[in-house]
This record gives structure tokens, sequence and C-alpha cells, in this order.
């Protein structure tokens, strides 16, 4: 289980299989522009990516030590409901990483030789 903030760790976290809570705070002028310019509901990549919330975001004024401590705790509760909800994440993850692996030793020889070739 991992409090995070919104970013590159929130990848990093998923590929790792494990379940978040994500947290942003920023200055109030730039979360206005930003609010202004959201153009999908979510900021987190592993919810981008799955199109949908599969991980709580606590931004701005949600983001407050009652409201991170509740929906961490929610993750490490022992019933059996929330047991299936990390397996359940542990499986999309799991997928989402799939679909991201690349083989990237051809894709970078392909690219080199396009370097040469021109």
């Amino acid at each position: 289980m991992t409090l995070i903030a919104s970013g590159t760790a929130t990848l990093e976290a998923a590929l790792f299989k494990r379940p978040m809570v994500i947290a942003y705070h920023m200055n109030w002028l730039s979360w206005k522009l930003h609010q202004r310019k959201m153009l999908q509901p979510w900021v987190g990549l592993p919810n981008i990516l799955a199109g949908e919330f599969l991980v709580p975001e606590l931004l701005q004024d949600a983001a407050t030590p009652r409201a991170l401590a509740q929906a961490t705790l929610a993750w490490l509760a022992d019933d059996a409901a929330t047991q299936a909800r990390r397996q359940d994440l542990s499986r999309r993850f799991t997928t989402m990483h799939q679909e991201l692996m690349r083989d990237t030793t051809k894709l970078a020889t392909d690219a080199i030789e396009q370097v040469l070739a021109a």
C-alpha cells in the first residue's frame, strides 16, 4: 500500500501491483488554471490509462490528513471485500503492465537503422 504524490511514481507503483492513494496539492492559482484546462477527470497515470478511477485521488482541499488516512486504511482492511478489491486491482495492474510492455531492443535497433540509412 502506498500513499503517493501524483506523477510518474504512480505508474511505478502500479507496475509493482501496489494499491495506492494518490494525493496532490498545488498553489491555488495553479490549481484554478488546471481546473479550467482539465480535459479528463483523472490525474494519476494508472487511472488515466484505465480510463476510470482504479485508485482514489485526493486533490487540493480533499487531500486532508483525515481523508488520506481513511483512504489508506480502506486498502488495509482485512475483510473479504477489501481483499477482493486488492486482488482485482492487482489483476488490472498486471494487464496494464502487459499492455505497456514493448520490445525496446527491437525498437531501438529499428530507430538506429533508420538514422544510419538516412
